[in-house]
């Protein structure tokens, strides 16, 4: 699990090993997001720059809150899948079982 405070940390992202990642960003109307990549810290900019998903044009991420490594898109995306159907006060804790 990865826990970030601000985009300076992109340099970590950027070293970790290859695969899928499942990430959880805090958004600036105090919102989360979830989403699944295989490049955190590209993702990320890309979020930044508008340019991601369209939820997340209209309320662009303050920060990585989480990720977390998979080995293959499919079990990120079943693994996305349970996050997104998981109460907010739940969603962290997701990350660390």
């Amino acid at each position: 699990m990865i826990l970030l405070d601000c985009v300076s940390e992109s340099k970590s992202l950027n070293e970790q090993a290859d695969g899928w990642y499942l990430y959880l960003l805090e958004c600036n109307n105090g919102s989360y997001y979830a989403g699944i990549t295989n490049d955190l810290a590209a993702r990320f900019a890309t979020h930044l720059a508008g340019k991601g998903a369209r939820y997340t044009r209209a309320n662009p991420p303050v920060k990585i809150i989480a990720s977390k490594a998979y080995v293959n898109r499919a079990s990120a995306s079943v693994a996305e899948a349970q996050l997104k159907k998981l109460p907010r006060h739940r969603k962290i804790a997701f990350f660390s079982d």
